[in-house]
């Protein structure tokens, strides 16, 4: 792999613990040769002349070798969507809860020495391409965890047919769908009773939601096909498409929700040498001891 020298540093400071890491995380990457570029809108909090700062965050990112983020899975994601399809690499430190897609917790911080000596290897991990039609029109949106067709919080259960490959498959009569990546099994999808897919994989997993039904179960797709939705509810009933927890869009009883594998992959960087499998079971074995 190649040295990193530009590194974008993205920090949630909303988390309690981000500010101290991002310092930190600053004085190792610049001991290191590694330059740090951020955005105009941090400039008050961080004074170091030797910063570089951006007026937007695509700027930003297209100007640096590596996008390195400080907070939660959240921020990470954010950040996925705008380094995806300039095919910039992210690396994230967690100062989260679980942090099931950062790379780092905040006591392994040494490793990023390794960002300038090559001593990395990339995974690209596949997103989803979602495309909404309806009677305004046609809007498209990429996920890197799921998308999620739910009802809203005072609604009735909702019927939900899917199609797939433009062929009719089932119909869920549920609190709603999620839709997602390998790297979003293990986010709401696990929750909801889903598989935990090795988020290398290309597939798309499709989990009900609190189905009305003895039998529904998760079910895995190949990641060439396409699943067609359709949320049918009455007037009264409030159905809703999230995407990655944060756009939220209004899904009508008309409306189709096509989701497909996108051709724009994320890269995450891997500094361990543990499996996935390995890093998922010590983020539970923190979460039993209250982390």
């Amino acid at each position: 792999m190649h040295s990193i020298n530009n590194v974008a540093l993205m920090p949630n400071l909303t988390k309690s613990i981000a500010y101290t890491v991002s310092l930190e995380t600053i004085d190792i990457l610049r001991r290191g040769g590694m330059e740090i570029f951020m955005c105009c809108d941090l400039k008050d909090k961080y004074t170091d002349k030797d910063i570089k700062f951006f007026r937007t965050t695509d700027e930003l990112i297209g100007a640096a070798d590596l996008v390195l983020t400080i907070g939660g899975d959240g921020t990470i994601i954010h950040a996925a969507r705008h380094a995806a399809p300039l095919h910039k690499p992210l690396l994230g430190i967690n100062t989260g809860r679980l942090g099931y897609v950062a790379g780092l917790e905040p006591d392994e911080l040494d490793m990023l020495k390794r960002l300038k000596t090559g001593q990395y290897s990339i995974e690209k991990r596949m997103m989803l391409k979602i495309v909404h039609e309806n009677i305004d029109g046609v809007k498209e949106y990429y996920s890197i965890n799921d998308a999620v067709i739910s009802r809203g919080s005072l609604s009735r259960l909702i019927d939900i047919d899917v199609s797939l490959d433009k062929d009719y498959m089932c119909n869920y009569r549920a609190d709603g769908l999620i839709v997602s990546t390998p790297t979003g099994s293990s986010a709401y999808s696990l929750a909801a009773g889903g598989p935990v897919v090795e988020p290398t994989m290309k597939c798309i997993v499709m989990t009900p939601i609190c189905p009305h039904s003895l039998f529904a179960r998760s079910v895995i797709f190949s990641h060439s096909s396409e699943l067609v939705i359709t949320a049918s509810c009455d007037d009264e009933t409030e159905v809703f498409l999230t995407i990655d927890g944060v756009k939220t869009v209004t899904v009508k009883k008309a409306d189709y929700v096509s989701v497909t594998s996108s051709n724009i992959e994320a890269e995450f960087i891997n500094l361990k040498d543990k499996s996935f499998y390995r890093v998922l079971n010590d983020k539970f074995a923190k979460k039993g001891d209250g982390g």
